[in-house]
């Protein structure tokens, strides 16, 4: 995996084999930071990074200006490689080992974007239920989006504050947004 752009673009990163992750790939994670480049300033954002893996979306967020990272794994080797990696591109990102729905019920962490990569075989209910406590905990920031990364099989369109999707490869990227408030003065 490779950074595509910003303070260490082009920097390639070996990952172990033995961690149980499947990266984003380059394509991918390029089409999703030309969507996100478009709605936010980088430098100005917090990021939540779930099921962070590798940590590929949370370098890419570093490396682009973002300073604001928390990536949540359940798995040691993940978080200990996210750590490490950190270190040596000397980037600040909070690495937390944690099952990832218990995180989301005891956090009070608020985020501009919540990008979440669990393992394709959930289940659609499991990949609902991110959507679900996300926004009944109020964990997205006002114009925010929850990304969840997922296979083609898995449809998300009918969950609540689904907003649109957008399709890479085997890879779709489905975003969810807060419902427009009616208060704005016309």
């Amino acid at each position: 995996m490779r950074i595509i752009s910003g303070k260490h673009k082009g920097r390639r990163i070996q990952a172990p084999k033995k961690l149980p992750v499947r990266p984003t790939t380059d394509l991918a994670k390029e089409s999703l930071f030309n969507i996100l480049n478009n709605h936010y300033y980088f430098h100005e954002i917090s990021v939540l990074d779930l099921f962070a893996g590798t940590g590929n979306i949370s370098y890419e967020f570093a490396s682009r200006g973002t300073e604001n990272i928390t990536a949540v794994d359940g798995d040691y080797g993940c978080v200990s490689f996210i750590k490490k990696t950190s270190a040596q591109l000397a980037i600040d990102i909070t690495a937390i080992k944690s099952d990832v729905y218990k995180f989301l019920d005891k956090t009070h962490l608020k985020s501009d974007i919540i990008f979440a990569d669990p393992p394709y075989a959930f289940t659609t209910e499991q990949f609902e239920r991110i959507a679900t406590i996300v926004f009944e905990r109020g964990l997205l920031l006002e114009d925010g989006y929850l990304i969840i990364e997922h296979a083609k099989e898995t449809k998300l369109e009918h969950v609540a504050n689904f907003s649109f999707s957008k399709n890479y490869g085997s890879s779709i990227f489905s975003f969810f947004e807060l419902p427009e408030t009616s208060s704005e003065e016309e």
